[in-house]
């Protein structure tokens, strides 16, 4: 196995068609589907074409004769010494910035593009949803593409015609399934193609933002399609700029910044730091990037889930079925993510009830009031306010802003401080969340966020006895049984608000 990325090679397509290198025995687990060490992919960049024939006649040249070595071409590393492990039935989420070198490593693993240096392995089948229908012929009808896509991933004649009606079923474009692929939109071509690759039944799915294309409909069909794959134990390695499927859907995350492994850990905790990254501006950009691998060295108890590593908790709750709010001075997050600074601050957050007595473990279906302080140390204009409310994994529960955009405060001077303050029915089931607050403004024409404060506050809602909703968030309606005269045994079903 290669241990450092050194004498990158150009790439051709003799290169790609090569064996990767394979990490030895010893490292591999039966427990493990995919292996990846110090993984490096180079490209060499001609400033013109000219340089590269004067590359490829001097290298001719120097197998007859001696002559001095000139260098005609740089290199770029879209990947550099990235290495890791998925477990077998893992979803690893693949997040970073555009040309942070995702979908580069998503190809080399699926056996596409050759890797310059390090070695990697995977154990089983792969089924890639990368560039959906790029390999359809589009004078062929869908069927053909069908059985020719199928083919090439695998699938025997026999399953083909096993799989074929629960594939034209799955992607349903009717009877264009037999019209050439030429004439459908581009929707549809997705449609089929995201239906063959995820009917070959692998062991690894690979998926690089395939489910940012098609309708509503059709992506919540690919959800539910990657939950099925997850529990029968599928391994999943999945790339996409939504940073909420991200947290939804993985088990853990990776976060790449050009071509390197910055971070690893819980989706909650990498998402956070991806976003103060891409939030951070330009000229201290570098200076997150340098706090990020500190922490990657030094690992937090904000890589952990469980409440206790998240927050400072309650040594002793109140009993269940307590009737009042009440503040735990222990029930404080240690996962907070600041935003850098950019000319404003945001302090002092707290929840309290309506009659102004500050809380944080809260009764289900009572009001409350969330606030926090700004203060502004340079003139802004257009300035709106945020907050957001996500449980212990980072899904987003639901949060708003204080203006539709480019409705703000029109202008805010310098020196002001301006205290904001939310008015929310803590609708939640028992356990608990964590809440962050934001300020925006126009900074060079474009909205920008002046201050971000991640899982700032914390709140528990109290435990209950007997408690009938489930999920997440209550949405307020209870069942009641209306009995129809003259029989029990057909009782009807009503359901209203209480």
């Amino acid at each position: 196995m290669h241990d450092t990325c050194s004498n990158p090679l150009e790439d051709t397509s003799a290169a790609a068609a090569e064996t990767s290198p394979q990490p030895s025995s010893a490292e591999h687990s039966d427990n493990v589907a995919i292996t990846v060490r110090n993984l490096g992919k180079s490209y060499l960049i001609w400033a013109n074409p000219t340089d590269r024939l004067k590359h490829s006649l001097r290298a001719n040249l120097a197998k007859f004769c001696p002559i001095p070595e000139k260098c005609y071409h740089s290199e770029f590393w879209a990947l550099r010494d990235v290495s890791f492990d998925v477990k077998r039935g893992e979803t690893v989420g693949i997040i970073g910035r555009n040309g942070s070198g995702k979908s580069t490593l998503l190809q080399v693993i699926c056996g596409t593009l050759a890797s310059t240096c390090g070695a990697f392995q995977a154990q089983g089948r792969i089924s890639a949803l990368l560039e959906l229908g790029s390999g359809f012929n589009p004078e062929f009808t869908g069927r053909d593409n069908v059985y020719m896509n199928a083919s090439i991933l695998g699938l025997s004649q026999e399953e083909i015609d096993e799989k074929y009606p629960s594939i034209v079923e799955f992607a349903d474009i009717g009877d264009f399934i037999n019209q050439p692929v030429k004439i459908y939109s581009s929707g549809m071509v997705v449609r089929l193609a995201f239906a063959v690759s995820a009917s070959v039944d692998p062991d690894i799915l690979v998926v690089d933002e395939a489910l940012a294309v098609g309708d509503e409909m059709f992506q919540r069909k690919c959800y539910a399609r990657l939950r099925s794959f997850q529990e029968n134990g599928g391994t999943i390695l999945f790339v996409s700029h939504s940073a909420g499927a991200v947290v939804e859907l993985c088990t853990r995350a990776i976060l790449l910044e050009k071509g390197e492994k910055l971070l690893e850990g819980t989706p909650k905790f990498v998402v956070s730091q991806y976003h103060k990254l891409i939030n951070a501006p330009k000229e201290k950009r570098q200076y997150v990037i340098q706090a990020i691998r500190t922490l990657a060295e030094n690992p937090q108890p904000e890589h952990e889930s469980s409440e206790a590593s998240q927050t400072k908790v309650d040594a002793k709750p109140k009993p269940i079925g307590s009737s009042r709010a009440f503040y735990d001075p222990n029930l404080k997050p240690v996962s907070t993510v600041c935003y850098i600074e950019r000319g404003a601050r945001i302090s002092q957050p707290k929840i309290f009830t309506l009659d102004g007595e500050q809380v944080n473990n809260l009764i289900r279906r009572e009001t409350y009031i969330y606030a926090y302080e700004v203060e502004f140390f340079a003139s802004f204009t257009n300035v709106r306010f945020g907050m957001l409310i996500k449980n212990m994994s980072g899904v987003e529960l639901g949060g708003g802003v204080s203006a539709p955009n480019g409705e703000g405060l029109a202008f805010v001077p310098q020196g002001s401080k301006i205290y904001v303050e939310w008015e929310f029915e803590c609708l939640f089931l028992p356990g608990v969340y964590f809440m962050n607050a934001g300020v925006l403004a126009m900074v060079r024409d474009e909205e920008t966020y002046l201050h971000r404060r991640l899982d700032t506050a914390a709140f528990r809602v109290q435990q209950e006895e007997g408690l009938t909703v489930t999920g997440m968030v209550d949405v307020r309606r209870d069942l009641r049984l209306s009995v129809s005269e003259g029989t029990l045994s057909t009782p009807r079903l009503t359901v209203g608000s209480t």
